[in-house]
């Protein structure tokens, strides 16, 4: 838990990066209007200091329509300039600090590596893309615009980023990781897909992303359309092979078949031993099937990447734990 003794607050004022201008000119003021509420404005609204590396911001967003909470982890030297990983949660995460944080090791991992890291929260079951429709349990979530307009400036601009980034995610996390890339090919070097479905196009395909939607109760149609709509095609890396080209890709996914890191893990809430390790096996068999999938697609158009596929893993942190350390080198290449 983060206490708050010692903690030190400061707030930004807004106005720090008008979204018109919010890839090019930086901290430019408003034309004074006589509209009754000025426009938002992406804005670095308040920073809680955790430890002197690991910050917890709230980003006031337009985009999402309000202020969105933000994890960043800063090397040991913060004077130099320096890359920036983007990491995402699967569609189960919840509270104001991402799982990667609570549950994956991050922030020890990362403590002898020399780039910025940036764990937003808030993001379950919205597949981190801009939704067509408004959801009545989602709202209508703008996470793309978000992610790839709204955060990269002010990273930079605050946390010395050099503008080189790469983008890691699990599950639901993951197909989003490939679908920012080839979508925003400029501004990722490399991505990382833990038991994720990467290809959203097709019958099993599509099913597995809206049963992941829809575990929560929201509707996928309202996020791409209907079924086999465009937009289903629009966020599908194994449609758009070239915008991934000499990318650093890494694809995992392990079988469903349970071992002995299931039985370690802490159980969820009302979930029973039996209980949590049926629903991780299936879920990662589907993943499984989805990756693999994508792997021999990428391997059939000569576009390497770096593909783990072991015989024992489910659905579960036990085992993200152990693919961020093999997921890094590869990564790191674009870094």
């Amino acid at each position: 838990m983060i206490s708050s003794v010692g903690v030190r607050r400061r707030r930004f004022r807004r106005a720090l990066i008008p979204l018109a201008v919010v890839a090019t000119v930086l901290g430019a003021s408003p034309v004074a209007s006589a509209a009754p509420a000025p426009p938002r404005e992406v804005a670095l609204d308040e920073v809680t200091k955790v430890s002197p590396r690991q910050l917890e911001v709230s980003v006031e967003s337009p985009a999402m329509g309000g202020p969105v909470s933000v994890t960043v982890l800063l090397p040991r030297d913060t004077s130099r300039s320096r890359s920036t990983v983007y990491m995402l949660d699967g569609a189960g995460a919840t509270g104001n600090v991402s799982d990667w944080i609570t549950k994956g090791d991050a922030v020890a991992f990362f403590e002898d590596k020399d780039v910025n890291v940036v764990l937003p929260a808030g993001g379950k079951s919205t597949f981190y893309t801009d939704w067509e429709r408004t959801d009545r349990v989602v709202g209508k979530p703008m996470w793309e615009t978000f992610l790839t307009r709204e955060l990269p400036p002010l990273i930079d601009r605050y946390y010395n980023g050099n503008g080189r980034n790469a983008i890691v995610g699990l599950s639901m996390g993951g197909q989003a990781a490939l679908a920012l890339t080839f979508r925003h090919p400029q501004l990722y070097t490399g991505a990382a897909s833990l038991s994720g479905c990467p290809p959203t196009s097709g019958l099993l395909n599509e099913a597995y992303v809206r049963a992941t939607v829809g575990r929560d109760g929201a509707d996928a149609t309202n996020m791409w359309g209907p079924f086999g709509a465009p937009g289903w095609a629009a966020h599908d890396p194994s449609l758009h092979l070239d915008k991934l080209r000499g990318k650093n890709l890494y694809i995992s996914a392990a079988s469903g078949a349970i071992g002995p890191l299931d039985f370690q893990e802490p159980l969820d809430p009302g979930m029973s031993r039996q209980q949590q390790t049926f629903a991780a096996s299936g879920l990662e068999s589907g993943a499984y099937r989805c990756s693999l999938e994508f792997a021999l697609t990428l391997r059939a158009n000569n576009i390497p990447a770096t593909e783990s596929f072991p015989l024992i893993g489910t659905h579960s942190w036990a085992y993200w734990r152990q693919d961020l350390p093999q997921l890094w080198p590869t990564i790191a290449r674009g870094l």
